[in-house]
């Protein structure tokens, strides 16, 4: 069913791409794993990806700079950007919808609400029009 969409996670805990990888896996994704931002912009310029999960606190380039690294280049603006992140801060969650996020996960997160906020994205970029 979901065959032909490749999904990037960037995330610095090992763990949590993981789990991520499990969870999206199973719903038959296919899937491309970054360390952080800066490893993130890497796997973009090799692969067609269709979704970003992010995390939000990673070294080197954090999830604020990656998604606006992601929506400042034209090639990539068009990819929905999912931050799934511990941060509780409602400034943050604010900034990464502001800066062009398409949705805001707090961690942990079930598969299912996972499932559901990827459904949701990529039915409304269909619905717009936007080839993903």
């Amino acid at each position: 069913m979901n065959t032909n969409i490749k999904i990037l996670i960037v995330d610095d805990c090992p763990t949590t791409r993981k789990l991520l990888g499990l969870y999206l896996k199973g719903k038959g994704y296919e899937l491309i794993f970054a360390e952080n931002g800066l490893d993130g912009l890497e796997k973009l310029a090799r692969e067609k990806i269709n979704l970003i999960l992010s995390d939000l606190n990673m070294p080197y380039m954090d999830g604020i700079e990656f998604l606006k690294a992601v929506k400042s280049d034209p090639s990539l603006s068009h990819i929905p950007f999912l931050m799934v992140t511990t941060e509780t801060d409602e400034n943050e969650r604010k900034r990464a919808l502001d800066f062009g996020a398409d949705g805001y996960l707090q961690k942990p997160v079930t598969a299912e609400v996972l499932s559901q906020s990827i459904k949701k994205i990529l039915k409304n970029i269909f619905r717009g029009g936007v080839n993903a």
